[in-house]
């Protein structure tokens, strides 16, 4: 059995230049993005934008278009699944001060040079790097 969770990777333009935003995850604290399980009647993509807001506070317009995966251990009904995560682009157009998940998790704006090396998975690695393309 393959678990599915969707992220959303998001994203802004400053001054010409890509920007992610990167949050902490709950229990290590490592930084990557929004991600969650599958949203019933909702698809990918609005699973992933929906995420975004409850985890990182922003909203914004999802990409139809999957940009890279990664694998992850996660525990589902306390044992250990592998999950197939898939990555959607989100341009951010509003940032919230206040969101559901604000005082359990850290955000931080950086550039996808900096994001690839803050993250852990190769495949979301990748994804920073193919938004980062022109």
């Amino acid at each position: 059995m393959k678990f599915k969770q969707f992220a959303a990777l998001p994203y802004r333009m400053r001054d010409n230049d890509v920007e992610i935003l990167l949050i902490t995850t709950r229990k290590k604290r490592r930084w990557s993005v929004p991600k969650g399980w599958p949203i019933k009647h909702n698809t990918a993509q609005q699973t992933a934008a929906t995420e975004a807001y409850e985890e990182a506070g922003v909203h914004g317009k999802i990409g139809n278009r999957r940009i890279g995966r990664f694998r992850k251990r996660r525990l589902k009904k306390e044992q250990p699944v592998m999950c197939d995560v898939q990555i959607f682009p989100l341009k951010v157009t509003r940032q919230r001060d206040n969101w559901p998940e604000k005082h359990e998790r850290s955000r931080v704006w950086v550039a996808p040079r900096k994001a690839a090396k803050l993250v852990k998975k190769a495949g979301l690695r990748r994804a920073i790097k193919s938004l980062h393309q022109p």
